[in-house]
């Protein structure tokens, strides 16, 4: 018992307060209390790095292992707008302008596009291959072919996530229309409880496709009735009106300092009080063109004179989206008038049943009037028609006739009652 060491006894107090003054605990405690605790690698899954696709103005794609901060600070965005990006979240169709980059989040083809590349997930859904399979094929062609285009870079990669999203709407919608329009066909003829189940799933199927285009028509022409946000999208000149201030205030600085060098005599004193204000002055006009330069290119850019490709892009792509839309309220209105036919079928088969059941109320009543009449003369009665076996014979053939004529009086009644069709 003498020989047990006490866990807190002073020998062993320096190491723990040496540990708590550098800000982390004794090496062999971190072990003990990471090896159970839950949450003891969700900082480092949180800032792993993942797989992304690079494709550059020439064509080239490489494969990169960036983190989520060297996203953020390569492209200046936001954390938020990487959420768009992520496959584990589930996001509507978007396209987000910034200031260095365009975020676009188009079905399964999410990406940034910058002025000199374009960075995907690697992932190897159909979609998100094929995309850079025709990016890389087109970027290469016209490199090769030495063709002149218009268009931008941002501009290129923008129109190809566009043009593989519509037909991949498009394809669906083809594919569902195929699948609706037999499954309608034979409900029509034959309204069975199987056929009912299949046109319900495929009205989910149709519900949620429509809501997919609908969302990609609204961002698309939101995007078209706001110039500031087209503006934004022009990366490439706002690049290269970056670079053209930068070298404009660069040349203006040089000239400054030649101009006060050749001023200032090299023999005349210093004040330090003078350095520190000519200093200041420097700073605050450097500043000062800074803000200038920044006001004039978002004046620039957010004019509205150079937005004409990108809505003329927008555009054909809208027009695109609001056909495959036209497609789908067609296939919807097919479906309700299905439903409709449908409801005209039961309803008549409704009525049907009702005039059935009419005619077979009419019919009892005629029975019981002819029973009640056999019941009487069942009784234990005294009467001379018991004596005659005719007499009781025309009885009975009176009784019938009279039943038939009033049988045949509640079907012309109903008949003039336009209960039955005549």
């Amino acid at each position: 018992m003498g020989d047990q060491l006490d866990p807190f006894s002073v020998s062993n107090l320096p190491d723990f307060i040496s540990s708590q003054k550098i800000g982390r605990p004794v090496n062999h405690l971190e072990g003990q209390n990471n090896r159970g605790h839950p949450f003891s690698g969700l900082k480092k899954r949180g800032q792993s790095s993942r797989s992304w696709v690079k494709i550059d103005q020439d064509g080239n794609s490489a494969v990169l292992e960036l983190d989520k901060a060297t996203i953020m600070k390569r492209c200046s965005l936001p954390s938020r707008d990487l959420r768009l990006l992520d496959p584990l979240f589930i996001y509507p169709s978007s396209i987000l302008g910034r200031e260095r980059a365009i975020v676009v989040s188009l079905e399964k083809i999410r990406c940034i596009i910058t002025a000199e590349e374009v960075i995907l997930m690697n992932a190897r859904d159909a979609s998100v291959v094929q995309y850079q399979s025709e990016l890389c094929k087109r970027l290469q062609s016209n490199q090769h072919l030495n063709l002149i285009d218009d268009l931008p870079f941002e501009f290129k990669a923008l129109e190809l996530v566009l043009e593989l999203s519509c037909l991949s709407l498009d394809a669906q919608v083809n594919e569902l229309e195929m699948e609706v329009y037999p499954v309608l066909d034979e409900l029509a003829t034959n309204i069975s409880t199987l056929n009912l189940e299949h046109v319900r799933r495929l009205k989910g199927r149709l519900l949620t496709l429509t809501q997919k285009v609908q969302k990609v028509c609204d961002e698309i022409e939101h995007l078209m009735d706001d110039d500031a946000d087209m503006a934004e999208m022009y990366l490439t000149e706002k690049k290269e009106r970056a670079e053209a201030h930068a070298s404009e205030d660069l040349g203006d600085n040089i000239g400054e300092d030649f101009d006060s060098s050749g001023i200032v005599s090299k023999s005349a004193p210093v004040s330090p009080v003078g350095s520190t204000s000519g200093n200041f002055g420097k700073l605050q006009r450097a500043f000062s063109s800074i803000v200038g330069s920044h006001r004039s290119l978002l004046s620039s850019s957010s004019s509205g004179e150079n937005i004409d490709q990108l809505e003329m892009l927008l555009e054909a792509y809208f027009v695109v989206v609001d056909n495959t839309l036209s497609k789908l309220s067609s296939l919807k209105e097919y479906i309700d008038d299905t439903e409709d036919l449908i409801n005209i079928k039961l309803g008549n088969v409704q009525n049907q049943l009702i005039q059935f059941q009419l005619l077979l109320t009419a019919a009892t009543f005629v029975a019981a009037i002819f029973a009640a009449v056999t019941a009487v003369f069942g009784m234990n009665l005294q009467d001379s028609v018991f004596q005659n076996p005719t007499t009781f014979q025309y009885v009975l053939l009176i009784t019938g006739v009279a039943c038939g004529l009033l049988y045949f009086g509640f079907v012309l009644y109903f008949k003039h009652k336009k209960v039955f069709p005549l």
